[in-house]
């Protein structure tokens, strides 16, 4: 990767700001992702009116 990949698309930036900018980027990318910290439930316990299939029974009371 050359200094023409990484473009600044307001103001100036020098080429120290510019390395430090990737060095900080490609740090980001190469750690791994933290694992999810869960805490009760693993899902939402309400659900989206839109996933939800059209027709109720009419004795529903939802």
């Amino acid at each position: 990767m050359s200094t023409a990949d990484i473009r600044v698309e307001k103001g100036h930036a020098e080429p120290e700001e510019v390395a430090a900018i990737t060095a900080i980027l490609l740090a980001r990318a190469a750690t791994p992702p933290a694992a999810p910290a869960h805490r009760g439930r693993a899902r939402a316990g309400w659900r989206r009116l839109e996933r939800e299939n059209g027709f109720r029974a009419p004795h529903s009371w939802r």
